[in-house]
């Protein structure tokens, strides 16, 4: 049997790695990848999340905490893009109500500039772009994205950031109001991990 390819996650975050391997789903495609916490990670200084899209960020991430180990390494951007804000609040989602914000403090900023817009103007994506890098060199860099419409107030008590405004028609509720594994089998990020583990293993 072989053994099954390292992968490091860029966090030190517990609940992510969970999160991801939940993705996985212990399923054949990613029986190759064994997926870790990249140790030492919480002391390496903070990347400034600064490029003009979600794949150079992913991609700056992994380059960056890839310089602490011989092993490939992934790291993740994700936001939310509503086009008739000129694709606000973008890659800076998690900072749109500035430094420090909340989700919830994002999540007014984002109603209020969307007051008075109806139908299509309330439309917008989440997207999350995945990278992979060893040694200072990118693997590979992957997308993807859910759609939903934004509604008028919160709905539901689960999920963060923007998940309560954020409805999913397929399912008829916000990502708020589904279950970890309907929001695992639906999002961006489920999607684009899943992605990921389709091209990967042949790179490591």
């Amino acid at each position: 049997m072989v053994a099954a390819k390292k992968l490091y996650l860029a966090s030190s975050n517990p609940g992510k790695l969970k999160e991801f391997a939940a993705i996985a789903g212990g399923g054949a495609k990613d029986a190759a990848i064994a997926l870790e916490l990249l140790p030492g990670f919480s002391e390496l200084s903070a990347y400034p999340e600064d490029a003009p899209t979600f794949a150079e960020n992913a991609a700056g991430k992994a380059i960056h905490a890839s310089t602490i180990t011989d092993e490939a390494v992934c790291a993740d951007d994700s936001g939310l893009v509503v086009p008739a804000l000129g694709g606000e609040p973008g890659v800076r989602s998690a900072r749109y109500a500035g430094p420090g914000a909340s989700g919830a403090d994002n999540v007014v900023k984002l109603l209020n500039a969307l007051r008075g817009k109806s139908g299509a103007e309330r439309d917008g994506y989440f997207v999350c772009a995945l990278a992979v890098a060893r040694k200072g060199r990118v693997l590979a860099v992957v997308t993807n994205r859910v759609d939903g419409q934004l509604l008028e107030a919160p709905r539901g008590s689960g999920g963060f950031g923007y998940d309560p405004i954020f409805f999913f028609a397929k399912l008829g509720k916000t990502f708020a109001e589904i279950s970890g594994e309907e929001k695992n089998a639906y999002s961006h990020r489920g999607k684009a991990f899943r992605r990921l583990l389709e091209v990967l293993p042949g790179m490591l």
